[in-house]
């Protein structure tokens, strides 16, 4: 079965939310494979002036705005599982 949303089809539920959302879950979150800290400043200024564009838009009325910008701003609070994975290490935390 196919999924399509204003005529586009979404192949998976991440594509499905974007498209029916507009909100590119990466740009906020973050992907989750390895990016330079130059990709990274680069996709965060991205992320803060569209953020910007929907809370403006928010306070001029535009209730569906509000919602994308409550959503991308908490997207920009959550840290991908696999990256932060990554990170971990065994008997390194303060219990070793």
């Amino acid at each position: 079965m196919r999924t399509f949303v204003a005529g586009q089809e979404a192949h998976d539920d991440m594509e499905f939310a974007e498209l029916a959302l507009g909100i590119d879950v990466e740009l906020f979150r973050g992907p989750l494979e390895f990016e330079t800290d130059g990709e990274r400043a680069a996709r965060e200024d991205a992320a803060r002036d569209i953020l910007a564009d929907l809370e403006a838009e928010a306070e001029a009325g535009d209730e569906i705005a509000g919602w994308d910008a409550l959503y991308a701003d908490a997207l920009t609070q959550t840290v991908p599982f696999l990256r932060a994975a990554r990170g971990y290490r065994p008997g390194t935390g303060e219990a070793a």
